[in-house]
């Protein structure tokens, strides 16, 4: 494996990170010198993945989460929730997509969205499609400022 696929497998891994997510692993890669359209391909891809994981799982999760934080006598809801919870009855599915990527993460705004009643496929493909556009957007940035920490 040499030093392009492996920093292609990290992306891949970062973008499947909840709170990481493909959006920040995108500038990183590319200012570390990985090709562009690779590192929002296998960024995307990795996060896309968690983000089903989280819209088709999302129910037996959270009620696994809850039962864990009670448990532990935390609050039944973590902030984070709430706080999807709250952005998905402001803004909605559309609204949530759009701006999950960088308000709550999209793992969570998968998550609320399902919560709320919508349905998984729905969620992962409108989030999804959010999300890489997102990623591809600030790629371009990336790209068009110059940016990089390797010499061309």
């Amino acid at each position: 494996m040499n030093l392009e696929q492996l920093g292609l497998f990290g992306v891949f891994l970062g973008g499947a990170i909840p709170w990481l997510e493909a959006i920040a692993v995108v500038p990183a890669g590319i200012v570390l010198g990985l090709d562009p359209v690779l590192t929002v391909v296998f960024a995307s891809v990795g996060n896309i993945i968690t983000i089903a994981v989280f819209a088709y799982g999302g129910g037996a999760l959270r009620n696994w989460i809850v039962s864990r934080r009670v448990a532990k006598g935390k609050e039944a809801e973590s902030p984070k929730f709430v706080k999807a919870q709250k952005a998905f009855d402001k803004y909605g599915i559309y609204g949530m997509a759009a701006l999950g990527p960088i308000l709550i993460g999209t793992q969570f705004a998968a998550a609320a969205s399902v919560a709320a009643g919508v349905k998984p496929l729905k969620v992962t493909v409108l989030v999804s499609a959010a999300m890489v556009i997102w990623a591809t957007i600030i790629a371009w940035a990336v790209v068009s400022l110059g940016i990089s920490f390797v010499e061309a």
